[in-house]
């Protein structure tokens, strides 16, 4: 079953675009994704927790820096799953914005 999913983006620039992605596939990682993204939320409001408590700026950068990395770690899972699914379909089936948007969301992730 096919089910398309209307997407519309707001950029800096005042101007908006809208894209149809077609996503009939299952993203075999989606549980690992959202765990990770349970456990990097729990941690934030730890972090949180670390600075209206006082605790020494030291450790509450070390623990930002192990959030970072956390996140990272996410969309990487995120990236290898929508390469491996979402790129093979658009490849097989000619959709060269699908690969344009990738190359966007690739160099919003990695600045």
């Amino acid at each position: 079953m096919s089910t398309k999913k209307q997407e519309t983006h707001t950029h800096e620039h005042e101007h908006s675009h809208t894209h149809e992605h077609d996503h009939g596939h299952h993203h075999e990682n989606t549980k690992a994704v959202l765990n990770r993204m349970s456990r990097a939320i729990g941690h934030m409001e730890a972090v949180r927790t670390m600075i209206e408590d006082g605790r020494d700026c030291s450790e509450v950068l070390i623990q930002i820096a192990a959030v970072r990395s956390a996140i990272n770690n996410i969309g990487k899972i995120i990236l290898e799953d929508h390469i491996n699914h979402c790129v093979v379909d658009a490849v097989e089936t000619g959709d060269t914005q699908m690969l344009k948007d990738l190359e966007e969301a690739i160099n919003k992730f990695i600045k």
